[in-house]
């Protein structure tokens, strides 16, 4: 366990440690393979304030994919998956869900380490995923006879194709894709009824 995960930091050091995973995330975004001082520039800190908090770029790496996860965790958490309405949960959670991996495309990208926080984070989002959709299901959203599994990839797929294509399209705002999302999910391409 790192030092910054292992006990509460100052809140100069969180406010460093952000910057960090901050510049971290546009300086990957941009050249997967910058050095720990592009870094450490873009975030306006020392190289050696880097190598206080993260011991080398595998640690800064995997504390990115963490962040990064608990911030993906918490815009599921404020879609309301439990309570909400299952619509209204799954296009709020998707308005959400967009918004932060728009933001953190790099850190969402990499592979969760076996045992990690991201890993275990994401397991508890899909599993969270599969209740919403359940949800969806009793509320005769989704046909009884749909198989849920095959049901979360598409969206997850949906997702990642609005994203991908959101780079390409400047015009349309995450309520406005959530929207086609979702639509497109319950109700496919075909003429409706």
């Amino acid at each position: 366990m790192s030092e910054s995960a292992a006990r509460p930091l100052r809140a100069d050091a969180e406010r460093s440690v952000r910057a960090i995973l901050q510049a971290a995330e546009r300086v990957l975004s941009a050249d997967p393979g910058a050095s720990m001082e592009q870094i450490a520039s873009a975030a306006g800190v020392a190289r050696t304030t880097i190598n206080r908090r993260f011991a080398h770029r595998r640690a800064l790496v995997e504390a990115l994919a963490s962040s990064a996860a608990r911030q993906l965790a918490q815009a599921v958490d404020d879609g309301r998956p439990d309570t909400a309405p299952p619509l209204v949960a799954l296009h709020q959670i998707t308005a959400n869900v967009l918004e932060v991996k728009s933001a953190w495309g790099f850190a969402l990208a990499q592979p969760a380490a076996p045992g990690s926080e991201a890993a275990a984070l994401h397991q508890d989002i899909s599993r969270r995923c599969i209740a919403v959709l359940e949800r969806a299901r009793a509320n005769k959203l989704i046909d009884e006879a749909a198989d849920l599994q095959w049901v979360q990839r598409v969206y997850y797929a949906l997702l990642g194709e609005s994203l991908q294509s959101g780079s390409e399209q400047t015009d349309t705002d995450t309520d406005t894709a959530a929207a086609r999302i979702i639509d497109t999910l319950l109700h496919g391409a075909g003429p409706r009824t």
